[in-house]
């Protein structure tokens, strides 16, 4: 009877790890297939996922680089899916160990959320611009969390005007948008050359 129960033990045990791991992939392909559908068709390659009843955390980059962070159910379903850009390690002393992304950044919500958060190093005199699209008295919110006080930011309008600098106003805005169109907010870096600055930039829009 005791060697019985034993084998059933076990084979209990292994069912539901086998069940486990189809919940587990089941989530997987959840966040691949919604990555796929606000990303408009770019897969995703699964760098970290930790298996949970409440919910599978799944770490992924797409082939554009852009790293997502997910919860995904064995159902299929996905709670929360965002953008979260990994650009290296801080030093500590305002260098960034890293790539260094310039030039223009299609600012992305994931799907249901209105939020994204955005990773990057900058080198002396580099900028990088984050595009976002938006309605005329839309709230937008962007906050610039540096290591350097050398880092700062400029949001534009649609028509290349000025609408808020972080130098005067702060290293966080928040305010009603005067129309609609693409609007960028402008991240610079002015530390001495041979030195850079790494940043995280929340956005939302509601």
């Amino acid at each position: 009877m005791t060697r019985t129960a034993i084998i059933l033990g076990a084979s209990a045990l292994i069912g539901l790890a086998t069940l486990a791991h189809a919940d587990e992939q089941a989530a997987i392909d959840g966040c691949i297939n919604q990555i796929r559908t606000v990303t408009g068709g770019l897969g995703g390659e699964v760098l970290v996922s930790s298996f949970s009843e409440a919910g599978t955390n799944v770490t992924l980059r797409d082939s554009e680089g852009t790293i997502w962070e997910c919860i995904g159910y064995s159902d299929g379903t996905v709670g929360d899916l965002r953008v979260n850009e990994e650009a290296g390690a801080d030093d500590g002393e305002g260098a960034m160990a890293g790539a260094s992304q310039t030039g223009d950044v299609q600012v992305r919500f994931a799907a249901g959320t209105t939020g994204a958060t955005y990773s990057n190093s900058l080198g002396s005199g580099d900028a990088v611009r984050y595009l976002l699209g938006a309605q005329r008295d839309q709230l937008l919110t962007a906050e610039l969390r540096g290591n350097s006080p050398q880092l700062d930011f400029i949001v534009y309008v649609p028509g290349g005007d000025i609408l808020f600098e972080s130098s005067q106003g702060g290293d966080s805005f928040t305010g009603a948008l005067p129309e609609n169109g693409e609007y960028a907010v402008e991240v610079f870096y002015n530390g001495n050359q041979g030195t850079s600055g790494s940043f995280d930039i929340v956005f939302e829009i509601n």
